[in-house]
């Protein structure tokens, strides 16, 4: 076959328009970085990964940062055979969730930061629809999906108010409980709100939660001294100082098991749990109140603590083993059978 003088400048031309746009694609920078930080849950952090390849099978739109707390379970190499696109952090101990996050959302490529816990499973254009709102909302610093449970029920904690003292003891009293649709005594997880409808929080829940990489480069990075459990409540109160919205959208969907990794270590996950309360409380609420009152509420805090270390260790002592080995295995497989049906 010979080619022409044209033909051969016009074949040029093609490759050398093919080769930009390749490269071009090779370079474009990410929507959004997506931070997950696992810790023993290789399986669900497979579901995990296949469902957000649903949305961006090209891997174009979306970069992945999974840092391994010192699993020592596998995972390492799980993601390092099949999920070859990821980019891995390797720790030799759990250095827990804030610390973990905070070594990859500095070098973090995209316009967004979205914190994933490695026991969600996304639906369909969920990422997609948290970063759309986030570029048509420029005074939106943060937007958290709907949350649901693997049974699809409202997983309370991916919308609610900021832990006030009133708000604390409507909960610790079982008011919010009693009176659910109660404005006031709902204060704190705002179960009076449809579900189904946008809504301007406080907070949102770290399991899923996407923050714009420039008010994180203004406001700084996840509070370490907050091992894990409350250090997104002081996220959302840092951004909000800085004058911006924080938004609860119901469009955007995932499912999360909830305590995947925390189950694995239940005495120490509550100490950790309400060590976030008191550096919470301790960082923005204490100043409101006389030193008498502040260690009554510390006082509560920790005494909560324990009550619940040694209701967990009764129960432990009496549960049978099967069951709650067969409990365990069906709560890892739930997200997926879950998604399976639909």
């Amino acid at each position: 076959m010979t080619l022409s003088p044209r033909d051969g400048a016009d074949l040029v031309r093609f490759l050398n328009e093919n080769e930009i746009g390749f490269k071009e694609k090779m370079t474009q920078t990410p929507t959004v970085s997506i931070v997950i930080v696992n810790w023993k849950t290789p399986e669900l952090l497979a579901v995990l990964l296949d469902s957000i390849a649903r949305e961006d099978s090209g891997h174009e739109s979306f970069e992945i940062l999974v840092v391994d707390n010192d699993s020592q379970d596998g995972s390492v190499e799980m993601l390092k055979s099949k999920y070859p696109h990821v980019k891995l952090t390797e720790n030799s101990a759990n250095v827990g969730f804030s610390v973990a996050c905070n070594q990859v959302i500095p070098t973090a490529q995209g316009k967004y930061v979205l914190l994933l816990n490695p026991d969600t499973e996304v639906t369909k254009d969920a990422i997609s629809r948290m970063a759309t709102y986030l570029d048509e909302n420029p005074d939106c610093g943060a937007v958290g999906p709907k949350v649901l449970n693997p049974d699809g029920t409202l997983q309370l904690a991916c919308r609610r108010s900021f832990p006030s003292v009133s708000a604390s003891f409507y909960r610790l009293t079982y008011l919010s409980h009693l009176f659910p649709k109660s404005k006031t005594f709902s204060e704190y997880n705002l179960t009076h709100a449809d579900p189904d409808k946008l809504l301007e929080v406080d907070a949102l829940s770290g399991s899923c939660m996407m923050v714009r990489k420039s008010v994180v480069d203004k406001i700084g990075l996840l509070d370490e001294d907050i091992f894990m459990f409350g250090e997104d409540i002081d996220w959302c109160w840092r951004i909000k100082e800085d004058g911006y919205r924080v938004v609860y959208l119901p469009d955007s969907v995932i499912y999360h098991v909830h305590g995947a990794s925390s189950r694995l270590r239940p005495v120490g996950a509550t100490i950790n749990l309400h060590k976030g309360m008191h550096v919470f409380y301790k960082k923005h609420l204490a100043k409101k109140y006389w030193v008498p009152f502040n260690i009554l509420v510390y006082a509560a805090i920790w005494s909560r603590a324990y009550l619940f270390i040694l209701v967990n260790l009764i129960r432990g002592l009496f549960a049978p083993r099967r069951g709650l080995a067969a409990s365990d295995s069906r709560r890892q497989e739930a997200p997926t059978m879950h998604l399976t049906k639909k």
